[in-house]
């Protein structure tokens, strides 16, 4: 069997976690399989390198970014192979340019395109564990270019699909896909399965678990995942294109306090002036959420949106550049608000669940600003502040009787 590991930042946070993660790589290999881990930067060790950066340049390059980021990956596998060499295991770190992963050529938020395997299958053929940077490419410049964050998951799907891999681990820090974040829901129940539609409409919501372009990876190419702990032996959660069990009304519940809103006021309602605005994000490669326009009154119309909060400046900043073009009256960024959203596509045949969910937030004293829906999920906009309260009063009304 071929296997693909993936190990998230805070199982290799330190020399321990360093080596229980070489023993668990081990086990499979001592089995005669072939495997290939792809790991993070250890620990908040990339939020340390941007902490250095803005020490530097409070807005520095994006190219530079990118080359300072890819450090932390390097590093990881680096000591990875150590570890597994003092264990008595032939092991070799492999970085982008090695591998090679090629990508588009947008710093920051690049994506693959395709993946030379060859010098991976030579270093397989003489029994090594080849262990690969995650999070980074190269473009047509040659120049290092990062994934986004989360990007390691998309690195490890993107290798097992490329490799025809038997098996797609990911490994995190918690030993499942849950119904809500454990860390804010104290019930939360962990799922044996759930289908690549949920999971990715749960990763692009806020959970946490898995990169939203893995899990669209993953499907476009049928690997099936498994997320399970890294600091524990407990089964995970299978990621695959059906689930058998009986179908509960929702999948998860997901909380993402990323999110910056952003409105557009005394657009002229006529037609084109949404592509006009949306055109001008596109361009800047500004991904947009939750949508909500107004009715038109006295000629004009009202539009507001959301966005992530890293892109929430850069979006501003695009359509002040684009004022005489969109003719808006004013443009105002808010940015203490949170989307909670429901999951499951046990929700297409079952009605009221909106309402249901409206209900729990009104009995928690939780406003809705905004509402986005799709044929398995619900999103609203809220007051970042309720945030907590809101996703365990979602959950509980949900949950409770499953």
């Amino acid at each position: 069997m071929l296997i693909v590991k993936k190990f998230g930042g805070t199982s290799v946070g330190n020399a321990e976690r360093i080596f229980n993660v070489a023993r668990r790589c081990i086990e499979d290999y001592n089995k005669g399989n072939d495997v290939v881990v792809v790991l993070s930067a250890m620990g908040k060790y990339t939020d340390e390198l941007i902490d250095k950066a803005k020490e530097i340049n409070e807005k520095p390059p994006k190219r530079e970014m990118d080359m300072l980021f890819t450090i932390g990956e390097q590093m990881s596998v680096a000591l990875m192979a150590m570890a597994m060499d003092k264990l008595g295991v032939r092991a070799i770190s492999l970085n982008a340019f090695q591998v090679a992963m090629h990508t588009t050529s947008q710093y920051g938020n690049a994506r693959l395109k395709r993946i030379d395997t060859e010098r991976i299958r030579h270093e397989l053929e003489d029994r090594k564990i080849v262990l690969v940077t995650g999070f980074q490419g190269i473009n047509k410049y040659d120049d290092y270019t990062t994934l986004g964050r989360g990007g390691s998951d998309t690195t490890a799907v993107a290798l097992a699909a490329a490799l025809h891999a038997d098996a797609c681990e990911i490994y995190t820090d918690v030993d499942g896909v849950y119904t809500a974040d454990p860390r804010l829901v104290k019930n939360a129940k962990k799922l044996d399965e759930i289908t690549y539609d949920e999971m990715l409409d749960l990763a692009t919501l806020g959970a946490g678990v898995l990169h939203n372009r893995s899990v669209e990876m993953a499907k476009k190419y049928g690997v099936q995942l498994v997320v399970r702990s890294s600091l524990n032996n407990n089964e995970g959660t299978v990621v695959k294109e059906d689930v058998n069990v009986e179908r509960m009304l929702i999948s998860g519940v997901a909380l993402d306090r990323e999110a910056d809103r952003i409105s557009v006021i005394g657009l002229k309602d006529e037609p084109g002036m949404a592509f006009k605005l949306f055109d001008v994000l596109a361009k800047k490669h500004i991904n947009v959420d939750v949508i909500l326009q107004s009715i038109g009154r006295h000629n004009t119309k009202d539009i507001s949106f959301t966005v992530a909060d890293t892109q929430a400046d850069e979006a501003l900043k695009a359509l002040q550049a684009n004022k005489a073009r969109l003719n808006y009256q004013d443009i105002s960024l808010k940015k203490d608000v949170a989307k909670l959203s429901i999951v499951g596509a046990g929700m297409m045949s079952n009605p009221g669940v909106a309402a249901k969910m409206f209900e729990s937030l009104y009995n928690a004293g939780v406003n809705i600003n905004m509402i986005s829906t799709s044929e398995i999920r619900v999103t609203v906009l809220i007051n970042e502040a309720d945030s907590e309260k809101a996703i365990q009063a979602v959950h509980d009304a949900f949950m409770a009787e499953d």
